[in-house]
């Protein structure tokens, strides 16, 4: 094989890596969150060189706080909390019921 190909190959797997990272990271976020937490505990060990314990703090995850300002957004109810009252009776008025009707021979 040649160092092209080889090349090639790296790069479609870091690719590939980090789109499936992103997609587990969007699926679930727990698991991804504690995978992170290990990486990093292992990272942070007192016989570790200043090296990877740098690593190890760039790899930590953030920890949540429970408010809105974390930006962990897994609940999804963090967004505008003082929505103005009209613009919430607009939404309403627009709403239409669907009605079916019989197909004509």
């Amino acid at each position: 094989m040649s160092t092209s190909l080889v090349l090639q190959y790296v790069v479609i797997a870091l690719l590939v890596a980090a789109s499936l990272w992103t997609a587990l990271r969007k699926l679930a976020p727990r698991t991804t969150a504690r995978w992170q937490a290990a990486a990093a505990a292992a990272l942070l060990r007192p016989q570790r060189g200043a090296f990877a314990q740098r690593i190890g703090r760039l790899v930590q995850p953030k920890g949540a706080t429970g408010n809105c300002g974390d930006g962990c957004g897994t609940c999804g109810t963090c967004g505008p909390t003082n929505a103005p009252a009209d613009a919430r009776a607009d939404a309403s008025s627009r709403e239409q019921p669907v009605t079916f009707h019989a197909r004509r021979k």
